[in-house]
């Protein structure tokens, strides 16, 4: 994926092209600095007028943590406790903890289409939805820990571990009462739509999760690949599609590019669960805070492993016996040997620049000038590059 920002930023110049009026006597325009080809720094891009991923999402936690940590400490106080535990700013005693609240990938997409759609003004006012997607983001964070026994976080202990699988699921509904909340209180013209359109986006992350659940349950040979794309779809497409289209409302844009917005932000979502299943796998647990094979010890069905039981391969006959036992440590490596060795790891890969080029093609819809789009075109790059 090394030319990956190339092709996007290709992919959105012909879009222009393809909007601008055609006819006699129309002025011939410049090449936009974006035809030419991408510069690179090693095998990444080089940073573009300020809008690589990292400093956008930086931004974003310099706007919406303060809204956030307003939100969290109106609580009760034993939910603010848990919430504020879970979110890496303080210890199990109570105490101040250096640590952060994750990557900010949901409410940066709040604030980048804002921005696009609606320019500085529009960022500023989308701060209290962004942090809504946050919060919605957390909860079921918080409730798929419970569900699937993950014992690290963000390189910590997770909230049930610590205080219980009671104590953490309460804490989780509270973020979700709390974004809708934020958004309920909020006087801009699109607070209303926006709650409403979370809250069918949280409708959607539990009927996926469920979907989930149910799928652990099944034999490994008798799990598709579309069962599973569209569970994907559920749990994390929907958020991501949901945070852009906020930032979309937000900018008072018309309904058609709220829409585009959304279908960008779904399909940039399996690009991302591609990855994090890739991620789950073969990631580094230095970079990712979880143990190594963590997704195989628990037998999940990733889509990697899904497609690579799907090959009809040798080695998918092999991984179709090693996932039928229960997992022993030893046992790790020869499962991930089998996955790539089946395609699963190729598939995802190839699977995730797929669903960034349709993503792509559903933003020059509504955003067909590249420099306009760049926040919302760095953090579609990062979804498939990031290692952790």
């Amino acid at each position: 994926m090394g030319e990956f920002l190339t092709a996007t930023r290709h992919h959105l110049s012909e879009a222009r092209e393809r909007r601008r009026p055609t006819g006699t006597g129309e002025e011939e325009r410049p090449a936009h600095k974006y035809d030419r080809p991408t510069p690179t720094v090693g095998d990444r891009p080089a940073p573009i007028d300020g809008h690589e991923a990292s400093v956008i999402l930086e931004r974003a936690r310099e706007l919406v943590d303060p809204a956030l940590r307003a939100a969290i400490e109106s609580l009760p106080g034993s939910m603010r406790r848990i919430a504020l535990y879970h979110f890496g700013w303080e210890h199990t005693d109570g105490t101040p903890s250096a640590g952060h609240a994750g990557k900010a990938i949901r409410p940066a997409l709040v604030l980048a289409a804002a921005t696009a759609l609606g320019g500085p003004e529009a960022r500023t006012a989308a701060v209290r939805a962004a942090a809504a997607v946050e919060l919605v983001h957390n909860f079921s964070l918080l409730h798929d820990d419970v569900m699937d026994r993950d014992t690290t976080r963000r390189h910590r202990p997770t909230a049930w571990t610590v205080f219980g699988d009671s104590d953490a699921i309460l804490a989780g509904d509270t973020l979700q009462a709390l974004a809708l909340r934020l958004l309920a209180q909020d006087p801009h013209p699109a607070s209303a739509a926006a709650a409403a359109r979370l809250a069918d986006c949280v409708v959607e992350l539990c009927a996926g999760q469920h979907t989930d659940v149910a799928l652990e349950r099944q034999r490994p040979g008798e799990v598709t690949l579309d069962e599973v794309l569209g569970m994907a779809e559920a749990k994390t497409g929907a958020l991501l599609g949901c945070a852009c289209a906020l930032g979309a409302l937000y900018a008072g844009a018309p309904e058609d590019d709220v829409e585009a917005l959304d279908a960008f932000g779904r399909e940039a979502g399996l690009a991302f669960q591609l990855i994090d299943d890739v991620i789950g796998i073969w990631g580094d647990p230095a970079r990712t805070g979880k143990p190594a094979g963590s997704d195989l010890a628990a037998r999940k069905k990733s889509l990697p492993v899904v497609a690579a039981l799907a090959s009809g391969t040798p080695a998918a006959a092999r991984l179709a016996d090693l996932y039928a036992a229960p997992c022993a440590q030893e046992d790790l490596d020869r499962t991930a040997l089998a996955v790539e060795q089946a395609g699963g790891r190729d598939w995802a890969q190839l699977q995730a620049a797929d669903r960034m080029a349709r993503a792509l093609g559903h933003l020059a819809r509504a955003v067909p000038e590249p420099e306009v789009a760049e926040g919302l075109l760095a953090l579609a790059e990062y979804v498939t590059r990031r290692s952790s």
